[in-house]
């Protein structure tokens, strides 16, 4: 097939592998049969006590659960359902990012800086969505953390042995590592998890048969007497008092409304070291805090929200790693591949790959009835980049959906290159839009606002342009197609809801600024060291904490997910310890 057909069709596998990177047999009701110490909201109690009341079911709730329910009796509170239905295997990797209903498990955002995104409603969160890529964070890393580099390495282990697996390398990911290795992201480093300089092949969450392990497989392995998981429960706000001899308002329970709209309560059992934790995400956790009290005065004042203690940095330093990526279409079929091969330059940006054949054919008669449903960027979620805003109609986007679904199989040949930027230095803020806790927060980036960004990104584009010329990635590329007429091809997709620059003589800057897209590797907003302590204790008030990526200034790693679930192992093994110590 010519390389304009392949190129014209490239959106198309951009739809749908890059709007996905990120339960089948069984019903629900089975799978609850199934985990006893799981039930829905609405069928709690209205008043209940525990020893720890975690919010959120995701990456990292569900390991600190497990953990903690050892020796305590632990409530787990999850908003979204369980992880089963149309996640489970990588063939249905689209499904959950297509979903646009209320009760979808990726509850999609755009940024204010008009970028697509999502953020996870499921138990499990991220890692019920993500490309499955495992890699711990770097040695450096561990270090500036103040983290205890035992207990980090004991607490990885303790993830990989319950969910991680080596993967089997496709031909068309074996390209790419040779490709780097070609390209001088020296040395090859083999099979590791480890995060150091060169090209390896890391772990996936997925098994040899393509089977998703999520983070809450962890909770197998609770002790079932000393766990409950509610789910659909969503948690409103968080209950403080002032009590004799503490100098600040002590956390003591937690409200939450069920799905039919029945209110309960949660309240600590009696004693001192029983504590409420925030485990709700980069957006949940500073949201909670804020429809708490707990944030800036005069925006919570602007809310109505009576202000407990006035604390300017929740919600500020949040920051995502901006994504670019490549089309190349490829004259011979591919195999269906996600992440496995990653680049860690020495510039700052980190080199990885997607790859399939036929995406956009239904595997399943659910997918069928989604009619192409082609994932976070499809005509049908209204990313037509090539339309302004307000002339997306539905009735244009069923034309492009239809032009879609008439294009040759063959044009789903290929694979998508990425980079993703170290950090990212640049960074924004999250704002309350409404006292829902349904909704989403006003949620701003800056991506690239600082220059270091931008290099960094330029730097992984020229990298991958190297990729592309090399001798290794010749099978998978098309001899009569330039390097520029790939970009050029690629600068066209409709990935965001940026203004387009149309003409062919982009300069790397420009096409990083164009094409930015979400890796979901967002962090930050209840930061380390500005609003909770190095023991993760929220600042100005007791007996809370915020456990999850929401306390990092940078991502750790090349991705985030293995030190997510890390952490929650490791401050699970660590507020033990402290409990039981004299």
């Amino acid at each position: 097939m010519a390389p304009g057909l392949a190129s014209s069709a490239a959106l198309l596998l951009l739809v749908t592998v890059l709007g996905s990177l990120f339960l089948v047999a069984l019903s629900e009701d089975d799978q609850l049969e199934n985990l006893r110490f799981v039930r829905r909201a609405q069928d709690a109690p209205l008043v209940s006590h525990y020893n720890y009341i975690i919010i959120g079911g995701g990456t990292a709730g569900c390991p600190l659960a497990s953990t903690l329910s050892e020796h305590s009796r632990v409530l787990l509170l999850e908003r979204g359902g369980l992880p089963y239905r149309n996640m489970s295997n990588q063939q249905h990797f689209t499904d959950a990012l297509a979903d646009t209903s209320l009760a979808s498990p990726a509850q999609r955002f755009i940024s204010e800086d008009g970028v697509v995104n999502a953020r996870a409603r499921v138990l499990g969160g991220g890692s019920c969505l993500n490309a499955g890529f495992y890699t711990r964070a770097s040695n450096d890393y561990v270090r500036a953390a103040g983290w205890d580099a035992r207990l980090v390495n004991s607490s990885y282990r303790w993830v990989e042995r319950a969910l991680v697996s080596r993967p089997d390398v496709p031909p068309w990911q074996a390209a790419l590592r040779d490709a780097l290795l070609e390209a001088g992201v020296r040395p090859d480093n083999g099979f590791t998890f480890d995060h150091v300089p060169g090209t390896k092949i890391g772990g996936t969450i997925f098994d040899n048969s393509g089977q998703r392990h999520t983070a809450a497989d962890f909770l197998r392995h609770a002790r079932p007497g000393g766990l409950t998981v509610l789910l659909y429960a969503t948690v409103s706000r968080i209950l403080f008092r002032q009590q004799e001899g503490a100098p600040f308002p002590v956390a003591y329970g937690v409200v939450f409304i069920d799905p039919l709209g029945g209110t309960h309560r949660v309240y600590l059992q009696d004693g001192a070291k029983n504590e409420v934790i925030l485990s709700a995400g980069t957006l949940g956790s500073p949201q909670l805090l804020m429809l708490s009290g707990v944030g800036p005065q005069a925006h919570l004042e602007a809310h109505g929200i009576q202000v407990l203690v006035d604390q300017p940095m929740v919600g500020q330093g949040v920051a995502d790693n901006p994504m670019n990526s490549v089309f190349i279409p490829s004259p011979v079929p591919v195999a269906l591949s996600l992440v496995q091969v990653v680049g860690i330059t020495r510039s700052g940006s980190f080199i990885e790959g997607v790859s399939g054949s036929e995406f956009g054919i239904p595997v399943s008669e659910g997918a069928r009835r989604l009619a192409r449903n082609f994932g976070l960027f499809s005509p049908q979620t209204g990313q037509l980049g090539t339309l302004p805003p307000k002339q997306r109609t539905p009735e244009a986007l069923q034309r492009a959906a239809e032009a879609m679904r008439r294009l040759d199989r063959r044009a789903f040949r290929g694979g998508f290159i990425l980079e993703k930027i170290l950090g990212p230095v640049s960074s924004g803020h999250i704002e309350l839009r409404s006292t829902d806790p349904r909704a989403n927060p006003a949620v701003t980036f800056n991506y690239f606002q600082e220059k270091e960004d931008l290099d960094r990104c330029v730097h992984g584009i020229q990298t991958i342009e190297r990729v592309i010329q090399s001798q290794a990635f010749a099978n998978f590329t098309y001899a009569n197609a330039s390097v520029e007429s790939i970009f050029t091809d690629s600068a066209n997709f409709p990935v965001n809801l940026l203004p387009r620059h149309l003409n062919d003589s982009r300069t790397p800057e420009q096409y990083c600024k164009d094409t930015v897209m979400t890796i979901w590797h967002y962090h930050g907003g209840c930061q380390v060291g500005a609003v909770v302590d190095d023991d993760y204790r929220v600042f100005g008030v007791q007996r809370l904490r915020v456990i999850d990526s929401s306390t990092f200034k940078y991502s750790p790693g090349t991705n985030p997910q293995a030190t997510v679930m890390m952490l929650g192992r490791y401050m699970g093994v660590k507020i033990q310890a402290e409990r039981w110590r004299k």
